[in-house]
């Protein structure tokens, strides 16, 4: 299929400006609509947003199977391409952006309702300056530069974002979340991965019970042997880690194992409970931990009092 660039639909408003990252998705522009105006809301309950809050005990925590498709391990890499194109799995998206100074970015982001997204603030809020992105695009279940249908790329039109980053300090990443809304309602065609909230002491250990799922900018390479198949290139195809853990939380952090890369920031930890799949925590970035190198993520809870009065 003939390669022709996403940021089509942005003319109008980004006017001539090119964005590197998507000149390789593989759709056909046939019409150029103008995104709708981003914005941030201030309260969370008009998302209408749901936790499952039912009682869960460390022994209902599953390991998650295998999904169909290929496997590959580089050395100690232990990610796969993400080549699925079910439920849940189909869930999960690639998030392209602009930031205020216009420059391209992408993350990685989770339907966890019907026109509701899952991601990290630093994909929608610059840390370093506090501005907003202009526009946010959501390309679900995107694998190999393509997704199933041109019409199933969506836009978001409001976020909520957990921080702002005013304190520049490790501190703000405890709420480094964000949800954003999109103008149509893509969880009716790829499905949801629902919220859950469980106490650390039922997700700390080295359980090998979890998957991370990211879009990172260094995966899966063309130029191996084993990813020859993947011409689109990195971060247009997502890896996952099955079996990876949350290995401890600190001052209100939790920290993982599950491999990542830029790029995946938003990616969920998702975890089977019971034959269904939660989401249980949000990677957010790495930091170092009493001398350790280790990746983090944010805790499900934090987003609850954002909920208050849903």
């Amino acid at each position: 299929m003939k390669q022709q660039f996403i940021l089509a639909f942005f003319a109008g408003v980004l006017g001539t400006m090119v964005l590197g990252t998507w000149a390789m998705v593989s759709v056909q522009a046939q019409s150029k609509p103008v995104p709708p105006k981003f914005t941030t809301v201030t309260n969370l309950a008009e998302f209408n947003v749901v936790i499952d809050k039912k009682p869960v005990s460390a022994s209902d925590v599953k390991e998650i199977g295998e999904p169909p498709g290929r496997r590959d391990i580089i050395g100690a890499d232990d990610r796969i391409p993400m080549t699925n194109r079910k439920k849940p799995w189909s869930a999960i998206g690639k998030i392209e952006g602009i930031d205020a100074d216009g420059k391209g970015y992408s993350c990685t982001g989770t339907l966890i309702a019907d026109d509701l997204v899952l991601t990290n603030s630093h994909c929608v809020v610059n840390p370093d300056t506090g501005k907003l992105s202009r526009a946010i695009a959501f390309l679900p279940n995107l694998i190999n530069g393509q997704v199933r249908d041109k019409n199933d790329i969506a836009y978001a039109t409001t976020a909520k974002p957990g921080t702002d980053f005013k304190t520049g300090t490790l501190a703000d990443y405890v709420d480094d979340w964000a949800i954003l809304k999109l103008d149509r309602p893509l969880g009716k065609k790829y499905g949801i991965i629902p919220l859950k909230s469980l106490p650390s002491f039922d997700l700390v250990g080295d359980t090998k019970k979890f998957a991370l799922v990211g879009y990172s900018a260094d995966f899966p390479n063309p130029k191996k042997k084993q990813y020859q198949e993947f011409t689109a290139g990195e971060r247009m195809t997502a890896g996952v880690h099955l079996g990876c853990s949350i290995l401890r939380q600190k001052d209100n952090l939790l920290y993982h194992n599950c491999d990542t890369k830029g790029g995946a920031s938003g990616g969920a930890i998702i975890g089977n409970i019971n034959g269904n799949y939660y989401v249980l925590a949000l990677h957010s970035g790495w930091n170092k931990v009493n001398g350790l190198t280790l990746n983090r993520a944010v805790e499900i809870s934090r987003i609850q009092p954002a909920l208050r009065g849903n």
